[in-house]
């Protein structure tokens, strides 16, 4: 396959898929990761997409009306997300009531946490697993079971979050715009995380810098309303804005 007949097909698939990761290209392409790596840099300078760890998104800044699946979420910024939820983990205390959702990089958070006193809530089945192997202190949330993000979604979700209150909150988000402020395809999930939000003293929204200038169907809260922990922040206007960590 050519340069340009392999550049159309990668073009195709993120058109497709919003974001695709070098093993993908490699076995629709028949190219080697090598080749599929240089194809990537050369189509990210000319704008066409936006180069990450192990892979590529769209170029930023459009509208993403479906949620990509859990499994190509894991695979893509790894790096990124394992940085921000090691300072993020770093951020709980003995004496916190921590809220944790089913966000990717949230997961990663559990994976970084030693022994501690602290209380843990969450909506996430997997998360809690992985609390739980800890040996550390873990409530899950009852509500109905979102198939893929295995999140606990709904009204009965929400009549449980109402009666806690936290000391920090931690959530995934899947874009963050200055006149939108965060947001998530989902609007159940999106209402999860706006509550959780509105019962902690302090928020803190992990998110890679990919997600920056996205939008999606659901808001959340206004950008002020929560400090952002990222690997890098690609616009400083932000920071007129809210706190953003880079870690």
């Amino acid at each position: 396959m050519l340069a340009e007949q392999r550049a159309e097909r990668i073009l195709k698939e993120l058109a497709q898929r919003r974001a695709v990761t070098v093993t993908d290209l490699c076995q629709v392409t028949g190219a080697s990761e090598a080749t599929i790596r240089r194809d990537l840099t050369a189509l990210s300078k000319r704008g066409k997409l936006s180069k990450v760890h192990g892979g590529a998104v769209l170029a930023g800044g459009e509208f993403h009306g479906e949620e990509l699946d859990m499994e190509t979420k894991r695979r893509l910024h790894t790096g990124e997300k394992d940085r921000t939820a090691r300072y993020a983990a770093g951020l709980i205390g003995d004496e916190d009531v921590v809220f944790l959702d089913a966000g990717t990089t949230v997961l990663r958070m559990a994976e970084h946490l030693g022994p501690s006193r602290a209380l843990f809530l969450t909506n996430s089945i997997e998360c809690a697993c992985r609390l739980m192997e800890r040996n550390l202190r873990t409530h899950v949330l009852g509500g109905m079971l979102k198939a893929g993000t295995m999140a606990l979604i709904g009204a009965e979700t929400l009549a449980a979050l109402g009666r806690y209150n936290f000391t920090k909150a931690f959530l995934g988000v899947n874009g963050i715009t200055i006149p939108q402020g965060f947001t998530t395809p989902d609007p159940e999930e999106a209402a999860v995380k706006s509550l959780a939000a509105d019962r902690a003293q302090e928020v803190y929204v992990l998110a890679d810098s990919s997600k920056f200038g996205q939008v999606t169907a659901a808001a959340m809260f206004p950008i002020d309303a929560a400090c952002v922990i990222t690997d890098r922040l690609p616009d400083p206007r932000y920071r007129d804005y809210t706190d953003v960590r880079e870690v």
